[in-house]
């Protein structure tokens, strides 16, 4: 017996990247309820484990079509895909995401950081208004600018101690940042069996500026009305970071299990 039968409607497509957005303080996935603004034509949606497909990008039409081998041109990772994330709720801070497209689509090299098949990770950082953790060391932070008294919008921070990146975080319009330390040790034990020791941390606070990736200076007569700005901050924590001119402060501070610390630092900006 032969059936016959007609295909009504198509529907596939070749995935270009795959992003799974995290909390930067816990690790923790970060789900649904986040808007993302990309480029016209493009197209972002949200699959059922949590991932952000980039299905299509202008550039790479060629490659959303190509199912048994990707085109050879462009290179793998020669073609930017930038887009905007904002959480409606509040809880984290707008920032912008540079994606380096075309990923490596070989199955050999699945390990690989810039393997299609290794979705991106990419840190959230907590609005000064977000819920902390228990024991969590808390660093509240103003940024301003000496001369002017403006707010530093946008600025990334790092708290580095030994060498290592122990938190990140960034500024919101008002030059406000929350960077919380999470995994800070809550004691440790002297040699006489009955002495308890509360742990401190010495860490170095640094501040980074970068206004061409989208660092901003709000007028210190618009932070004093508090007039929030039109268009919210969104910085590309990233390209801040791997700029080595965009350092523009740090200070030494001393942080400790469920210890909040509040400093105001009011930094020189070049030029």
């Amino acid at each position: 017996m032969i059936v016959a039968i007609r295909e009504l409607e198509r529907i596939d497509s070749r995935v270009l990247a795959a992003v799974r957005f995290v909390d930067a303080a816990t690790g923790f996935a970060v789900g649904a309820g986040l808007n993302l603004t990309a480029p016209a034509a493009a197209q972002l949606t949200r699959n059922r484990s949590g991932l952000y497909i980039v299905r299509r990008h202008v550039p790479l039409a060629a490659h959303s079509d190509a199912f048994l081998a990707p085109p050879a041109a462009p290179a793998i990772g020669s073609v930017p895909f930038v887009f905007e994330v904002d959480d409606p709720v509040g809880v984290y801070l707008r920032r912008t995401v540079r994606l380096d497209l075309p990923r490596d689509a070989a199955p050999e090299n699945a390990d690989a950081d810039t393997s299609l098949f290794r979705p991106v990770e990419v840190e959230l950082y907590r609005s000064p208004a977000a819920a902390l953790g228990a024991n969590w060391a808390a660093l509240r932070i103003s940024l301003t600018e000496r001369a002017s008294g403006d707010a530093l919008a946008g600025a990334l921070i790092r708290v580095v101690a030994n060498g290592d990146v122990l938190a990140r975080g960034t500024s919101d319009w008002r030059g406000e940042a929350l960077v919380a330390v999470v995994g800070v040790p809550i004691t440790t034990w002297a040699e006489d069996e009955a002495a308890v020791v509360v742990t401190e941390i010495d860490a170095t606070l640094q501040v980074f500026f970068d206004a061409s990736a989208g660092s901003v200076r709000l007028p210190a007569e618009q932070l004093a009305a508090r007039r929030q700005p039109a268009r919210l901050p969104a910085p590309d924590p990233q390209a801040i970071e791997n700029n080595p001119a965009a350092r523009v402060g740090a200070a030494p501070v001393s942080i400790a299990a469920g210890r909040p610390l509040a400093l105001a630092l009011a930094l020189d900006l070049p030029g």
